[in-house]
């Protein structure tokens, strides 16, 4: 049984990481968010400490190791994306493995000073890439890896997931923090086309606005023609008629990828990869970072290959 510590216990993706933590037999000793509503925490950890100030969360975890010989394994990371690297470092600075939600973090030289700081270190960097535990999606990078293709895949990836005002006061509205919405609802997606299709070669935006963006990504086996929004107005007719508020699509050379089930479990299936040292570190992590960075930065770009929803 390992030691687990949560920050961000509050945050709407916590859940998952106390399932993972349970599931997987493990312990969680202390939990740290500045927000005290994390009365899920009963559901599974009602004994753990719960701090809101993170001087005494870094206390109890000090007089722990030095009272109780009671050491901390893992700090799982759920906090708003700019916070993500210094609360990696605080991990890695208590000998723990850190366990990131991503956008790991939000630029390419992020990456590189943790990397020099975990050479460092005596703990491991593990992020959360669940869509490459997502068997929809092993079955297409085998199917890919396998293929006789000449030529590029051609590919249209949407996802519409519907937020309302809150968004825009919350961090996730301010670029700054979060990094926009092609970092922080799109990157997972990033990090899957990379993984499958091969290294970029040419990342061109079309729109970038706050609430959507939409871009041309080709990399070596595919072209990829991406729209991201938080706007409810640009879901499909038939999708608001069915009352729903998220729609996500991809299209490989005409034939839907149908992987809208088997999430549920991906986050356990995470905390089991890393468990045995088999998790996603810094190098499978930045090629995503990069693609986001670039789609923050790049200019925007009238011409080329645009998504359908675009016209």
């Amino acid at each position: 049984m390992k030691n687990f510590a949560l920050i961000g216990a509050a945050g709407y993706i916590a859940p998952r990481h106390l399932k993972a933590i349970k599931d997987t037999n493990n312990n969680l000793i202390a939990a740290l968010d500045k927000f005290d509503s994390v009365g899920i925490m009963d559901s599974y950890f009602p004994n753990s400490d719960f701090f809101v100030e993170f001087e005494r969360f870094d206390r109890h975890i000090e007089k722990l190791k030095r009272n109780q010989n009671i050491n901390l394994d893992y700090v799982s990371i759920c906090t708003p994306n700019y916070l993500h690297d210094s609360h990696i470092r605080m991990a890695l600075r208590r000998d723990a493995d850190a366990i990131c939600e991503k956008p790991i973090v939000l630029n390419p030289w992020n990456i590189d000073a943790l990397s020099a700081i975990e050479k460092e270190s005596k703990g491991k960097i593990n992020t959360i890439l669940q869509l490459r535990l997502h068997e929809s999606i092993i079955q297409l990078k085998n199917k890919v890896d396998l293929a006789d293709k000449n030529g590029k895949y051609d590919i249209d990836l949407t996802y519409i997931t519907s937020r309302g005002k809150w968004y825009d006061i919350s961090w996730k509205g301010d670029e700054s923090k979060s990094g926009g919405i092609a970092t922080n609802i799109g990157v997972h997606f990033y990090d899957m086309l990379s993984w499958i299709f091969g290294n970029v070669q040419e990342n061109i935006v079309h729109l970038r606005e706050k609430n959507k963006a939409a871009g041309y990504l080709e990399f070596e086996n595919a072209r990829v023609r991406w729209f991201l929004s938080i706007d409810e107005n640009d879901l499909p007719y038939e999708v608001k008629q069915k009352q729903q508020r998220t729609f996500r699509s991809i299209s490989i050379d005409g034939e839907e990828l149908e992987f809208s089930k088997g999430f549920t479990e991906l986050h356990t299936e995470s905390y089991k990869k890393i468990l045995l040292n088999e998790g996603f570190g810094l190098n499978e992590v930045k090629k995503s970072i990069e693609i986001v960075h670039s789609i923050r930065n790049n200019e925007i770009l009238k011409n080329g290959e645009k998504h359908p929803f675009l016209s």
